[in-house]
């Protein structure tokens, strides 16, 4: 996890800006010191040429822990915004030099307070899942962030939910959604599992805070992200032998299974707590695609681990073809996938199984066993015809609120 490397693997995934993460630590932003920049932003350009993009864009950010282990995502404009933020935080943190993700004694307004002086965008981090997440210990922005609270300018949803889950909660329709999710290695199964597309007019911190805050016509036109029954906290289950439990069983053995161990509350059943309006969503929110990465798509097209050197080697074939992760994932026709040339030892029906994957996926057309108590969710095709997991259409984002979201292809 360098950044040379994640500027590299970047370019491969076809993700042109990314956070840094970690924009407080001394070492690590001593590294990016060492980076070319310009207008807030601070570029990288790998050595492979063979791709769309010529560098790889990194915008500042770090997450923080406040007092009640809620986690805040910080965007920032420069390295001495980013230095005004360390000396700031300083004397409230423990670990502040030895944490990239610091733990400070502030509440969620006080580091709000600090985050507007500094200019920085904030938001709650993976807001509905059950661990250090603003609305498993809050029931409201105004009870997090106090009369801070109207600074908040984007909520990231989290692994486990999508726009169908947090457009049912009214006090967030005017905040923009953003789907990020922490990198656990630089490559691209894990690197950009979800993220955002927005519109801008040029790659500077000015231009990403407009499209955030949606000013000046710059908007998010896209949300890419899991599945939310894949998420590992979407149903209410033990954390110790996974059993899922109803909320209503839950609370009656008060939150303790069979075995012991605790349940946590799922993101499904906090958010039909928390639910005051039925989840229309608002004329600015832009479509959701459940996705998961290509590696991961093609291991269940061909039934193979997304590691094996059979997927790797499809995976390899089709960024040679098509830059990229992202254009075969979302732009690319799925007849132009099909019907890629290569060498005359390639398994071309497995092509054609994840041609077909692909395009499932894009519709929505998958079953999902839901993940619960830290556990992922399974995912299967539905021509596939494996038991023991029980077939949910994956509830696609609809068109305001109302009707089926339309092919990627055609925004």
């Amino acid at each position: 996890m360098d950044l040379p490397t994640l500027a590299t693997e970047a370019l491969r995934k076809g993700i042109p800006l990314i956070g840094t993460g970690d924009c407080l630590h001394p070492r690590w932003l001593q590294g990016i010191r060492g980076l070319e920049e310009g207008n807030g932003i601070f570029y990288f350009t790998p050595e492979d040429e063979g791709t769309t993009h010529t560098n790889t864009n990194f915008v500042l950010t770090v997450e923080v822990e406040d007092t009640r282990r809620v986690h805040h995502l910080l965007i920032v404009p420069s390295i001495s915004k980013a230095e005004e933020l360390y000396e700031s935080f300083r004397k409230y943190s423990p670990d502040i030099d030895s944490d990239g993700r610091p733990s400070l004694r502030l509440s969620g307004a006080e580091i709000a307070e600090y985050a507007r002086d500094a200019e920085a965008l904030m938001g709650p981090c993976h807001a509905f899942t059950p661990w250090t997440a603003l609305y498993a210990y809050h029931d409201s922005l105004k009870a997090c962030y106090g009369d801070m609270a109207g600074y908040i300018s984007f909520v990231e949803l989290g692994l486990s939910a999508d726009s169908s889950y947090a457009d049912r909660i009214g006090e967030l329709h005017d905040l923009t959604f953003l789907t990020n999710s922490d990198a656990h290695s630089p490559y691209p199964i894990r690197l950009a599992r979800e993220f955002n597309r927005f519109h801008v007019e040029d790659m500077s911190f000015e231009e990403l805070k407009a499209a955030i805050k949606r000013e000046r016509g710059r908007k998010p036109v896209l949300n890419v992200g899991f599945p939310p029954q894949e998420g590992k906290y979407n149903e209410s289950a033990c954390i110790r032998c996974y059993t899922h439990y109803s909320l209503t069983e839950a609370i009656t053995i008060r939150w303790r299974c069979n075995c012991g161990g605790l349940i946590k509350k799922g993101v499904r059943d906090r958010v039909n707590e928390l639910a005051d309006c039925d989840g229309t969503h608002p004329e600015h929110r832009p479509p959701y695609l459940h996705l998961i990465p290509l590696a991961e798509v093609t291991g269940l097209a061909v039934h193979k681990s997304p590691s094996s050197k059979a997927v790797q080697k499809i995976w390899e074939a089709l960024l040679a073809e098509f830059d990229d992760e992202v254009t075969v994932l979302i732009d690319a026709p799925i007849d132009s996938i099909l019907g890629t040339h290569f060498d005359s030892d390639f398994n071309l029906d497995a092509l054609k199984h994840v041609g077909e994957a692909i395009r499932a996926f894009r519709a929505g057309e998958i079953r999902i066993l839901p993940g619960g108590g830290g556990k992922y969710g399974v995912i299967e095709l539905k021509t596939d015809t494996n038991r023991g997991v029980e077939e949910l259409e994956v509830e696609q984002e609809p068109e305001r609120g109302k009707t089926k979201q339309r092919s990627l292809l055609d925004f």
